[in-house]
């Protein structure tokens, strides 16, 4: 069960990351301007590796395979509802000129029901 929590808990810390190398250079548009595409991939590189530190222990954690408690089709749809949970928390605090609609809502209840179907022994 401990295994399991910190895989998720290490699993939110790298989404966060993986979030902030992705899309942190627009939401931070205004402060990263004077910046050329090279400096900031170099940038969303170094935010990236961190995310790795996080993603990398929390797969081993959590597979199976290092006496974890989830396979992998259960790790990867975990980190799907993960990665889009945080997006949608980044997008609602950091990128206000898009809403949150009922059609994304419509596609998390589909991955929840991914997440049901997945664990289904």
């Amino acid at each position: 069960m401990l295994r399991g929590i910190v895989t998720v808990v290490l699993l939110v810390c790298s989404n966060a990351f993986m979030t902030l190398a992705w899309y942190g250079h627009i939401a931070f548009r205004s402060k990263l301007e004077r910046f050329g595409l090279a400096a900031i991939v170099l940038l969303s590189w170094g935010i990236a590796l961190l995310e790795y530190c996080f993603q990398v222990p929390a797969n081993r954690l959590g597979s199976l395979s290092f006496g974890g408690p989830f396979t992998l089709w259960e790790l990867k749809v975990i980190q799907e509802v993960v990665s889009l949970s945080v997006f949608t928390l980044f997008m609602l605090a950091f990128m206000r000129s898009e809403s949150l609609r009922w059609n994304h809502l419509a596609g998390f209840l589909c991955l929840v029901l991914a997440v049901y179907f997945i664990f289904r022994k």
